[in-house]
């Protein structure tokens, strides 16, 4: 049983012509078979976005799905329209069954190391959503998992498709229009989990120290952690340093709604608040340079402030190049066509995020700054993108 696209006249018109030709990552045409996909859980929130958005998108097939709470699987399968014999009990049976290429993970941040081992004895890619894992160790558990058995583990990240933020590093890294990178200001949150109504399951395991690594410190934190790596290139960070704070404990009495982390460099300092508490929903971010700065208020536009100027009206961002555009046409561009990775979503990378958010923890934990090592070798250099 494989999950595609409902049977319209257009809809089998389009398959049949988007198998015949089709532009590869490396310009040429030929046939295509799409990327046959496993779904590890439905627990995270975020997995309502695949269901909602994987139809227009025929690169791709689901061909099993993984939840064991039978309700959280109904729920899924009545909403979005999903035959009941895509559904299996357990990871393994999924993937013993269903046989997929890729599996797209959903589960709690401390469940990714399972199925990151599990997958990798059948030689089974895997994206997750972000963040990596819950500790260094994890992490560094899956990067070993990953080298041994030679797949390809990546993380998705909301802000990795904002086209506002290539916009911020073409300026910033690829034409240093900015001058060097003094300052990296990054704002992540919402509300509050149980403020905006997510469900159940997902708040179950969000609020559970063990299951997500902390509260806001590691739901928002990570955006801001992946986004510096990238745009301080090959810098490793030096020191990290944050303050947590619950604010509501009557309503997250196990793990923190506010969360400030301070991340140094040879000659930078980024900071990422992250919040729980925000009035409104934001994930933005501000880079400073020696000469001028940038802000990327949402995902398409874009600000640039020189020096002696006035901040300039916002800019719309060009769009995403394919298959950098979405995360269902870049797993199946790199699984499949051999694909440069993004930086961004690569192991290396979120690596060093994992590795500021375990320190950021201690730090907060015992009001010290930690400094970091100059490096832990602990995966293969991405290529840069």
């Amino acid at each position: 049983m494989v999950l595609k696209r409902p049977l319209t006249v257009a809809s089998t018109i389009a398959p049949i012509a988007s198998a015949l030709v089709v532009l590869s990552a490396a310009g040429q045409t030929g046939p295509t078979t799409p990327l046959r996909i496993g779904v590890a859980g439905l627990v995270h929130g975020h997995a309502q976005r695949l269901f909602g958005e994987f139809r227009n998108h025929p690169e791709v097939e689901i061909v099993g799905i993984a939840e064991p709470d039978e309700a959280v699987a109904t729920r899924y399968a009545e909403r979005h329209g999903l035959d009941r014999g895509l559904f299996h009990a357990s990871l393994d049976e999924m993937l013993e069954k269903s046989h997929p290429q890729a599996v797209v993970a959903y589960t709690s941040t401390f469940d990714h190391l399972q199925v990151v081992q599990a997958c990798a004895r059948r030689h089974v890619h895997v994206m997750m959503e972000k963040p990596l894992a819950v500790s260094l160790d994890h992490a560094r558990a899956i990067a070993k998992a990953a080298a041994d058995s030679k797949i390809i583990v990546l993380v998705n990240y909301e802000t990795t498709w904002y086209r506002s933020n290539r916009a911020l590093y073409d300026l910033a890294v690829r034409e240093n229009s900015l001058g060097d990178i003094r300052k990296i200001v990054v704002h992540d949150g919402h509300r509050g989990p149980k403020e905006i109504g997510v469900p159940p399951e997902f708040l179950d395991w969000l609020t559970d120290p063990k299951l997500a690594g902390a509260g806001a410190l590691f739901d928002f934190g990570c955006y801001g952690a992946d986004l510096a790596t990238w745009l301080m290139k090959d810098q490793r960070p030096l020191s990290v340093t944050a303050v947590t704070q619950q604010i509501k404990p009557d309503v997250y009495p196990r793990v923190d709604d506010e969360a400030t982390i301070i991340v140094t460099y040879p000659r930078a300092q980024a900071i990422f608040q992250a919040s729980w508490n925000w009035p409104y929903n934001r994930k933005d971010i501000e880079v400073y340079g020696r000469s001028a700065y940038a802000i990327a208020p949402d995902a398409d536009n874009y600000r640039v402030g020189r020096e002696g100027q006035a901040l300039e009206p916002p800019h719309p961002a060009k769009p995403l190049e394919p298959p950098y555009d979405h995360p269902l046409s870049y797993l199946k561009a790199v699984v499949v066509d051999g694909a440069e990775q993004d930086v961004l979503s690569s192991l290396e990378t979120n690596l060093t995020v994992t590795e500021i958010l375990d320190a950021a923890r201690k730090s907060a934990a015992t009001g010290h700054t930690i400094q970091l090592p100059d490096g832990d070798g602990a995966g293969p250099r991405a290529s840069r993108r």
